[in-house]
């Protein structure tokens, strides 16, 4: 549902009633994951999608019916190869949708925070007593919370301690507890969707490649900064895109800003006086992904320059250099394209390899990186 949290807090301050239909629950090849959400308003407009295409007719109907009778239900698709017409997914998998109509409580809270890039935590009850279903839950991360699940009393300290831990890992997913609040007992499932603020992706070096490269980070949702210690260089008119924009030197800049488990650093200036410090600041730091752009004999001088300032093979190991996936760019564009294929696939666990002929999942489980997300949080 916070995936398309900008147009819900719209249609909340129109004063507009609506339901929204949610992932809760995939199986197999499924397209789109938990989290992923289609709404409908009073006057049938519709917005977002659970399946990219499959059942959306069928799940824009529950959504229609949800708002007239106000009732909250879990439907399950999958694909029936006894009816080629039946409604189902083509692709194969199985998705559970929470339909739940949406009118108060803690929702216009939870949308305003995800809208403003405040991180917080929705947890929502998909599977218990019939009673207790769609009940929410908004977490700060803090551990505070407003709203409530009903139930036992402990259940909403619980399932607030639940989402906090999902929250610091910036995860949307479900977990399994007591109805009661304890780990045994009769089981409830909550969906808990996290709203964190957009990854990092810092670019050093303001060269053309840099500028398409921001173009594609700010299409994969990152908040995007370049660094570049030459102020002619590093400007807005050459970098219009970018959200910041820092005329530094980069490894004084990287030691002084934030990251996380979720930064990507870019490094493209393939100038030793500029990537030495700077890589051996970078590979220190719990990031998502390191790399640096140079030929394969930029990469082997650089390597033995990081040695000799005492960077371990261990951290070596993480650089990733020749920067990108073996796509053949040439252009700008195609090796930003490179890079981001490359960063993606760090991210959620893909091979890079081509899907014709392979053998592999089209959709992965979790990623390989050192994020340790699963699903959408942006």
């Amino acid at each position: 549902m916070l995936d398309i949290a900008e147009e819900l807090h719209r249609w909340v301050g129109q004063g507009r009633e609506f339901a929204v239909a949610t992932v809760v629950a995939v199986g197999g090849s499924a397209p789109r994951q938990p989290g992923a959400a289609l709404a409908v308003d009073s006057d049938g407009t519709a917005i977002g999608s659970v399946s990219g295409g499959c059942v959306e007719g069928a799940v824009y109907d529950l959504c229609r019916q949800a708002l007239e009778d106000g009732q909250t239900v879990v439907e399950r698709f999958g694909y029936s190869d006894e009816d080629a017409f039946a409604v189902g997914l083509t692709c194969g998998g199985v998705i559970d949708i929470l339909v739940t109509p949406v009118r108060g409580g803690v929702f216009p809270a939870a949308l305003a925070a995800a809208v403003s890039g405040e991180a917080a935590a929705l947890a929502r009850i998909v599977e218990g007593p019939a009673d207790l279903m769609g009940r929410a839950l908004l977490v700060h991360p803090d551990g505070t919370y407003e709203g409530g699940l009903g139930g036992h009393p402990e259940l909403d300290r619980t399932a607030a301690g639940e989402a906090v831990a999902m929250l610091d890992a910036g995860r949307t997913g479900t977990v399994e507890i007591g109805a009661d609040g304890s780990r045994c007992g009769q089981p409830l499932t909550l969906l808990v969707e996290s709203s964190v603020p957009a990854p990092r992706m810092i670019v050093f070096g303001a060269i053309d490649f840099a500028s398409a490269l921001v173009r594609v980070g700010k299409f994969l949702g990152y908040h995007v900064t370049v660094c570049d210690a030459r102020p002619v260089f590093a400007t807005p008119a050459r970098f219009p895109e970018a959200d910041e924009i820092i005329v530094d030197w980069p490894h004084r800049y990287l030691e002084s800003t934030e990251v996380d488990g979720r930064t990507v650093l870019c490094v493209l200036t393939h100038d030793a006086k500029f990537d030495v410090p700077l890589l051996e600041a970078a590979l220190k730091l719990p990031v998502a992904y390191v790399g640096a752009m140079g030929s394969r004999r930029t990469h082997e001088d650089r390597n033995k320059r990081l040695r000799d300032v005492g960077v371990t093979e261990l951290e070596l190991a993480r650089l990733r250099s020749p920067i990108g996936l073996d796509l053949g760019a040439r252009t700008p564009e195609e090796t930003a394209l490179s890079i981001a294929a490359e960063i993606v696939a760090n991210r959620r666990g893909g091979s890079g390899t081509s899907l014709t002929g392979a053998h592999t999942p089209i959709h992965h489980d979790g990623p390989r990186a050192p994020d340790g997300r699963i699903g959408s949080v942006a």
